[in-house]
């Protein structure tokens, strides 16, 4: 086992899945990736969960090693409790490739080819269950996890974009296959306006699409009916000024199925009832919400579903190599 790997276990918890940290080979270059793996053997095949960053973050962040520690790191709770295997990949320069043209600074890599690469190993390496691929990512990796779904979306079982919205100009096709999708918005967000294009503070910004357009993306895609049923979530805390309304497309939790958390007054962080973000972040992006738990709700969301073309997917065509 290398030091990295020994560093990284002694970070953690006992109830938490065990980081290792890889490396995968790809036409760009080498490639960083942190996997967390249940402690307990398993015989059968294990879903497979991956976790995009923000912009300027890391995996180590989402994964709770590095500062400020995300809401996505109770993915390792869940991991150990479920039998998951989780994969943190780093993005280019801590970005992504998403689709949003006119972007400055944003990476060249083909991010895309990187995951369909990266899933593809860990089916044929670690016993990843094809039918059980699901993409989470956060802000920029949320726009990235929208790529995915519209050139990755046969072999995703599901995805959950998060303080996200899709672009105006997309630099890719529109997406064809229908696919489940959570998607998690704040409608006081200071950098992804709920309701559409930009913010003139966020020159690195392109203009997007609002919410509710990106709902009806996928769930006209998905053949859904135009009206959702809404639950208000009771608050856990009468002073957190915000709150969370639940509105979902499709009965059925095992076929597609659209849902739209939407935060209340929230701001750009991730809500959690567990991982809160310094007093002095929230003072720069925005209220966090406390009612939910983003990496719940999405274990919820994904758990039941599965991939329907997992027949041809079991062994993508493209392989990848890792130096361990």
């Amino acid at each position: 086992m290398s030091n990295e790997n020994i560093s990284l276990q002694m970070r953690q918890h006992p109830g938490q899945a065990v980081i290792t940290a890889h490396t995968i080979v790809t036409t760009d270059g080498p490639r960083h990736y942190l996997m967390a793996t249940p402690r307990k053997q398993n015989e059968n095949l294990r879903p497979l969960v991956i976790i995009l960053h923000g912009a300027g973050a890391s995996a180590a962040q989402v994964m709770g090693l590095a500062f400020p520690v995300s809401p996505l790191s109770v993915w390792l709770e869940i991991a150990e409790r479920e039998q998951l295997l989780v994969v943190a990949p780093d993005g280019s320069k801590k970005g992504w490739n998403d689709s949003f043209a006119h972007v400055r600074n944003k990476p060249e890599t083909d991010d895309t080819g990187m995951i369909r690469n990266l899933i593809a190993h860990m089916i044929r390496e670690h016993e990843a269950d094809p039918q059980r691929v699901y993409v989470i990512g956060v802000s920029k990796g949320g726009m990235m996890a929208y790529r995915l779904a519209t050139e990755l979306g046969s072999m995703l079982a599901a995805f959950a974009s998060v303080l996200a919205n899709m672009p105006q100009q997309s630099v890719c096709a529109a997406p064809v296959t229908p696919i489940s999708a959570l998607i998690v918005a704040s409608t006081r967000d200071p950098l992804v306006p709920y309701g559409g294009g930009k913010y003139f503070y966020t020159p690195l910004l392109s203009p997007m699409k609002s919410i509710n357009d990106t709902v009806d993306i996928w769930r006209t895609l998905a053949n859904l009916p135009a009206t959702g049923k809404s639950v208000d979530i009771p608050k856990s805390a009468a002073s957190n000024p915000t709150s969370c309304t639940r509105i979902t497309w499709g009965d059925n939790p095992e076929q597609l199925q659209i849902v739209l958390l939407r935060i209340n007054g929230g701001g750009h962080a991730e809500p959690s009832q567990s991982q809160f973000y310094p007093w002095f972040l929230s003072r720069l992006v925005g209220a966090q919400n406390t009612d939910i738990d983003i990496a719940e709700e999405a274990w919820a969301f994904f758990k039941d579903k599965r991939c329907k073309d997992a027949g041809g997917n079991s062994r993508p065509e493209t392989a990848s190599g890792e130096n361990k």
